[in-house]
């Protein structure tokens, strides 16, 4: 079955889009960002803040190199690209600390961590340093997502195993278990991302198997 298309898009863009969000996703296929993904996931609120955080810096700053690629000479072009993301990771950091203090805490160094991020680095030199800018952002919005969504892949398995809720110290906390749960502290603790990134890891990499079966199968017949 085709991927559905934007009204408008060409296919180049969605397969550009689609290609970070699945194809390719940052953290279940390349494994990058692993040191965020597995410090910050123990909360939904962690991991949907760190993604819009994530997705801020790296739509920006894959615009604005591709808007300057032509401009940066190819001998300091990864100085340029780390102070572009660096600047856009200061407004982020000065944003969120406007915002909750609290989730400042939560988040702790990882958020200016995101300078030396090997996906939004790795996407201005691999990607955006070549492409348009309209092939840029959509690049930049598919790896966001995508990594957005691993994180919260790990973080919803980590925070209801680990404390038994969703979304807790938000309004929306949902209490998912009654009282005589017994929560899984190894969960909300590193080891615990570990257990759960190589679970998801060998889950995708078990679909990957039967499909390539399916697949062959269908060819031989």
């Amino acid at each position: 079955m085709s991927q559905p298309m934007l009204k408008g898009s060409h296919p180049s863009d969605m397969a550009t889009f689609l290609n970070g969000l699945w194809r390719q996703n940052p953290v279940f296929v390349l494994v990058l960002g692993t040191c965020p993904t597995l410090a910050i996931t123990n909360a939904v609120v962690n991991a949907v803040s760190m993604g819009i955080a994530t997705t801020f810096v790296l739509v920006c700053s894959s615009a604005l190199v591709s808007m300057l690629r032509n401009f940066i000479p190819k001998q300091v072009r990864i100085a340029t690209y780390i102070v572009v993301i660096a600047t856009f990771v200061t407004i982020v950091d000065y944003g969120i600390q406007a915002i909750s203090l609290k989730l400042y805490a939560a988040l702790g160094a990882y958020i200016q961590l995101i300078v030396v991020n090997c996906i939004i680095l790795g996407r201005a030199e691999a990607f955006a340093g070549k492409n348009s800018v309209w092939k840029s952002i959509l690049d930049a919005l598919g790896m966001s997502l995508g990594f957005t969504l691993a994180l919260l892949c790990l973080a919803s398995v980590r925070e209801v195993l680990g404390s038994g809720t969703l979304f807790s110290g938000t309004p929306f906390a949902v209490h998912l278990f009654g009282s005589h749960f017994e929560p899984w502290a190894i969960m909300l603790l590193p080891p615990g991302g570990f257990f759960v990134l190589a679970g998801w890891l060998l889950l995708f990499a078990w679909m990957k198997q039967r499909k390539d079966a399916v697949e062959r199968c269908a060819h031989e017949l």
